[in-house]
């Protein structure tokens, strides 16, 4: 706040400092206060470890769509909090979560299987972040839009991959897609054309340039 005050009213100084306690802003040579009521944009608290800064954050993660429910959906326990709990809890435990289980719709099911098949082809291809979440959102209209009913539901994830990485210029082949979801080619192709034609998603011709660098690193070639 000090930066955008260019000097003091009083006595024309530009040695100025800034009291966070106070919300104000000082002029060192004459004491006049030229700025006050200054808005503290930095938590009000001290965290001395991770538990205290967890346990007083009030924001959750970010939204994503690698979870089935973008990450806003409440979980019922986990395993991990059966040790904690005594026999008439643990009972109750189990019940809640089979009536959860029981609540959920047909496609948040169907995502929570096809993410982590998704989760697991970007793995083993070592694509980064960005492509795993661009095909997940992929994925997610496509189960939306009922494009799935049909179709194996490892295609429609191989197809969002391939249709990812060409958005994202990742050079990948849909040989490779194929090896890493054991999918046969020609039905990774035809359901990558099915979901970029169905949701109106546009992807130019992949540059073969794309992949000179990739190739040469893998034949160990020097540039």
């Amino acid at each position: 706040m000090a930066e955008m005050v260019k000097k003091c009213e009083e006595c024309g100084s530009i040695n100025l400092f800034v009291n966070h306690e106070k919300g104000e802003v000082i002029c060192r040579d004459c004491g006049l206060v030229v700025e006050e009521k200054l808005v503290d944009f930095s938590q009000e608290w001290r965290d001395f470890d991770s538990d205290v800064s967890e346990s007083k954050r009030r924001t959750g993660a970010p939204m994503t769509y690698t979870q089935y429910d973008q990450g806003l959906g409440t979980e019922v326990g986990q395993k991990a909090d059966l040790y904690k709990l005594g026999s008439k809890d643990k009972n109750k435990f189990f019940r809640l979560r089979k009536w959860q289980y029981r609540i959920s719709t047909a496609i948040e099911r169907n995502l929570k299987l096809a993410l982590a098949e998704l989760k697991r082809v970007s793995s083993i291809l070592k694509l980064p972040k960005s492509v795993e979440e661009e095909a997940a959102r992929i994925y997610t209209l496509a189960v939306q839009r009922g494009l799935v009913r049909g179709r194996s539901m490892e295609s429609v994830v191989a197809g969002s991959l391939y249709a990812a990485c060409r958005r994202h210029e990742v050079p990948r082949t849909l040989d490779e897609l194929s090896e890493s979801s054991g999918i046969d080619k020609k039905e990774v192709g035809r359901t990558y054309r099915f979901v970029t034609r169905e949701l109106g998603i546009n992807i130019l011709p992949s540059n073969p340039a794309d992949y000179i660098a990739r190739f040469a690193s893998s034949l160990k070639l020097s540039a």
